[in-house]
């Protein structure tokens, strides 16, 4: 197992060629002490029994898929469910894979650049599908990159699987959380869509305004819209430290796990797409190239 690290003047990167995996994502916060926002495992190999899916890239489809597979052009393709259920790529999606580390620059913007070849049928799905992900640091931002291209029509929604906590407390009740999601997607007992697009007036979802998530756990997906003032954000006091959430995706999935204090924000299309006809298109036909973009902009809490 590899690990490349790249730093700039505000962030110090860990990333593993298993998973495409953030292993560690250093920054100072308001008293000048090295805070690891993100959680995971000082010894790279226990990644390799985590379940987690702890800062991994998650693909070939990030989120759920529901009735054990999908149709393109009258052609089923069926998928490992379990209890219904196909999740975050199947039973060993890119997050447990090893991924070739090809580019490592440590200049202005370090960047370190991964690739992944998916071949036609892994795990179900049709296409060869070159994979890159890329993570770069501009001041106190972190850009990642997912393209891919296919040469079969294929769903494709890639995401990274980081859990943040902001200041290593043992809680994130006193965390304030901003959504700039004005609807989520209703989901069922085993949490797949139901294809209804809800409001979040009036429910626990609301985090239109800044507040303090409290008592609120989510494992949700949400309706991001891009055209609202007020970014997504999530800030502490105790560190001082803010993150901004950027994304040229559709969605967020917003999870708070029971196990441990910490947040994901999945950007990607909305899960179960492609059983879904009135979702985004998440279908990547081949001259076509997926690109998903993010950044995870940090500063102080004003």
């Amino acid at each position: 197992m590899n690990q490349v690290t790249i730093k700039n003047n505000f962030i110090t990167l860990t990333v593993l060629d298993y998973g495409a995996i953030i292993q560690k994502l250093i920054l100072k916060n308001k008293d000048g002490v090295d805070t690891n926002v993100v959680v995971g495992f000082e010894e790279p190999e226990k990644y390799l029994a985590d379940n987690k899916s702890l800062g991994a890239c998650i693909g070939r489809y990030a989120g759920r898929i529901s009735n054990s597979g999908f149709q393109i052009n009258n052609t089923n393709y069926p998928i490992f469910s379990k209890d219904g259920v196909h999740l975050h790529g199947g039973k060993q999606g890119f997050g447990k894979r090893y991924w070739t580390i090809d580019q490592v620059h440590d200049g202005e913007n370090p960047f370190v650049k991964l690739s992944y070849l998916s071949k036609d049928m892994e795990e179900g799905y049709p296409g060869n599908l070159k994979t890159t992900v890329t993570y770069k640091l501009v001041d106190s931002s972190l850009f990642i990159i997912h393209e891919a291209t296919t040469d079969k029509a294929t769903p494709v929604n890639l995401t990274n699987h980081s859990y943040f906590n902001l200041d290593g407390e043992d809680t994130i009740d006193h965390y304030h959380l901003r959504l700039s999601c004005p609807e989520y997607l209703e989901t069922d007992a085993k949490l797949l869509p139901t294809g209804n697009i809800v409001s979040v007036k009036n429910s626990k979802y609301d985090f239109l305004s800044m507040k303090r998530i409290g008592e609120v756990r989510l494992d949700t997906p949400f309706v991001l819209d891009s055209s609202l003032k007020d970014g997504t954000v999530l800030a502490s006091d105790i560190s001082g430290l803010s993150m901004e959430v950027i994304t040229n995706q559709p969605g967020v999935v917003v999870y708070t796990p029971a196990a441990f204090a910490a947040i994901c924000f999945e950007t990607q299309n909305f899960p179960d797409a492609p059983n879904q006809p009135n979702f985004p298109n998440s279908l990547l036909k081949p001259g076509e190239t997926y690109h998903n973009e993010t950044e995870f902009r940090f500063s102080f809490v004003l």
